[in-house]
């Protein structure tokens, strides 16, 4: 499947390397006074000296495009303005219609990629600040998925260390029922300050963690068991939340940080063997090259502490190690926030120095910013506190709750219900995900849930609109023999937002800029909107009526697919 902008570049390229006897960029883009731009022979020209208008000329006459665009022009100073033939057109539109892809293709070479994404702490609940990890990783996962990689889920959990003395400690206080109690409900934030508060008033109890945390590393059987009743209970909340999100995260998919434990040893063994490995100040450190403090010093990657202990960093190397040499992972993507760069880069440097990072296998960092408030701030409670996930879409499905109750009322309460929850927490997404994820965004409840804008409420209400149309018409799929006749402005921008699809796919697959993908849809919507107020459907005569409505159904099924790909549900009613 071929989109308009592919076939352009295929039968101009032959015709620019002709006229320049060497291969040359057409440079084709969507046009302001046509449906496509060359601009191509303007660079050209100034390479061979030569006018630009009379460049473009030569690359019309060598060019085969009767039977595409057929009125294909020199305008301005040598651009080429093409205008694709509405029976081509037409005939494009009906292929996509056939298609259960819409036309995105396969990838040629699917490669296995691992996403590691949302990475919560065990025995803390999940708030704000794992919300842009958890939702980009997610719509990375969909959008490769759909292109035909295999993609396997990584929610690296922080379930190890330290910490886990006081609170297996805490548990034994309160009573393992108790404690199973207050984790099954999702109380992870009260059980974890009350083990805090212990821990800093009361000597004998610190006492009993430090030694917990030792019998916890030395593999001590009833310590792993009350470790693991912790771990359990924590899971059970963040699949819990996980669901209400929507997000394709499950118990399957979480290796925790105890996951690679026994990997350790031999990730220090190997980093002394290659001479990577020096002590400084007690610990066993690695000093990546180009790596330096504010001094000016070279920067240790701390991977074994002075008391013995291993460092996160340690743990961090043992997982790409893991994920090249055993799981054959040749794309690894890190959905982590942008301040953990320096970190990431020096972990990727050591691993590389290593070999455990070598052609083709590649490795990203997918950074992103900070989540804020009205005040420009990280965005958190009154109090100062980090908003619980829960809470912040709880609020957006209430909110959304009361946006459509007067939209329709021939909904019943179930329907409602879930047409809410679509709503409120696809606007969370959307709102995330139509920022440039690098940059920091302002959340904002009253613009993320309005029904006008780039906002999913708008493209959701948009594809409902594109299916009451065939419900009026009393059409459930369109004619697929039907080819598009596509004559109004409306019908033809439209069609060509419809055609676009597969190369914003692609691009954001690469890129993973999912912002590109949410300006396409709201495009689209866009252009749906403007065809629905211009050009009568049900009222057509039937040729035209018929071709309208594939326009519908395709617009329905685009936008549905594309949000879909961002984690997003599209109702069939509002």
């Amino acid at each position: 499947m071929v989109n308009p902008e592919k076939l352009l570049i295929e039968r101009l390229a032959p015709a620019f390397a002709q006229v320049a006897g060497t291969p040359v960029d057409p440079s084709t883009r969507r046009g302001r006074h046509a449906d496509f731009q060359c601009d191509g022979a303007l660079g050209l020209a100034r390479r061979l000296g030569r006018d630009a208008r009379e460049v473009a000329a030569e690359v019309l006459r060598r060019a085969r495009l009767d039977d595409l665009c057929p009125t294909a022009r020199v305008a301005g100073p040598g651009f080429i303005e093409l205008d694709l033939d509405p029976a081509r057109l037409g005939t494009l539109l009906a292929d996509i219609a056939a298609d259960p892809r819409l036309g995105v293709p396969r990838a040629d070479r699917p490669e296995t990629v691992l996403v590691d994404y949302s990475g919560p702490n065990t025995a803390k609940e999940m708030h704000v600040g794992h919300l842009r990890s958890t939702i980009i990783g997610d719509a990375a996962v969909r959008i490769l998925d759909w292109q035909g990689h295999t993609v396997l889920r990584r929610n690296h959990l922080g379930d190890w260390g330290t910490p886990f003395g006081m609170l297996i400690e805490h548990l034994l206080d309160i009573g393992e029922a108790e404690a199973a109690h207050e984790l099954s409900v999702g109380d992870l934030t009260g059980f974890y300050q009350a083990a805090r508060r212990a821990f800093d008033a009361d000597e004998a109890f610190r006492e009993h963690s430090r030694k917990r945390v030792v019998a916890l590393q030395a593999g001590d059987p009833t310590t792993l068991r009350l470790w693991h009743v912790l771990v359990a209970g924590s899971k059970a909340y963040f699949t819990a939340v996980y669901t209400r999100l929507g997000v394709r995260l499950t118990e399957d998919d979480f290796f925790g940080e105890s996951h690679y434990n026994d990997r350790l040893p031999s990730v220090i063994r190997e980093l002394a063997e290659a001479g990577l490995l020096r002590e400084s100040e007690g610990a066993q450190c690695v000093f990546p090259a180009g790596f330096t403090n504010r001094e000016g010093e070279p920067l240790p990657l701390i991977v074994r502490k002075s008391d013995g202990g291993f460092n996160y960093a340690a743990t961090d190397l043992a997982a790409v190690r893991q994920r090249v040499r055993e799981v054959g992972a040749t794309r690894l993507l890190y959905v982590i926030g942008a301040p953990q760069r320096e970190h990431l880069e020096m972990v990727f440097a050591t691993a590389r120095s290593m070999g455990w990072l070598a052609a083709p296998t590649r490795v990203e960092h997918v950074d992103f910013g900070y989540v804020l408030g009205d005040d420009g701030r990280i965005l958190r409670t009154r109090a100062g506190a980090s908003i619980k996930l829960v809470d912040l879409l709880d609020e957006a499905v209430a909110r959304a709750r009361a946006a459509i109750a007067g939209k329709n009322p021939d909904l019943d309460a179930d329907t409602r219900a879930a047409v809410a929850r679509a709503v409120g927490i696809g606007a969370v997404k959307y709102g995330d995900l139509s920022a440039d994820r690098r940059k920091d965004y302002r959340f904002d409840y009253d613009r993320m849930l309005a029904f006008d804008g780039n906002t999913a409420p708008y493209l959701q209400y948009a594809r409902v609109r594109s299916l009451s149309i065939l419900r009026r018409a009393g059409v459930g799929t369109p004619d697929p023999s039907v080819v598009p006749i596509v004559r109004e402005p409306a019908e033809r921008e439209l069609a060509l937002r419809l055609l676009a699809l597969p190369e914003v796919i692609e691009e954001v697959g690469a890129s993973l800029e999912f912002h590109r993908l949410t300006q396409y849809l709201f495009a689209l919507a866009t252009a749906f909107t403007t065809f629905f107020e211009k050009c009568p459907v049900v009222r057509a005569e039937p040729a035209i009526r018929d071709s309208r409505l594939t326009l519908c159904d395709l617009t329905a099924r685009t936008l549905a697919l594309g949000l879909d790909l961002l984690g997003i549900e599209a109702p069939d009613r509002m």
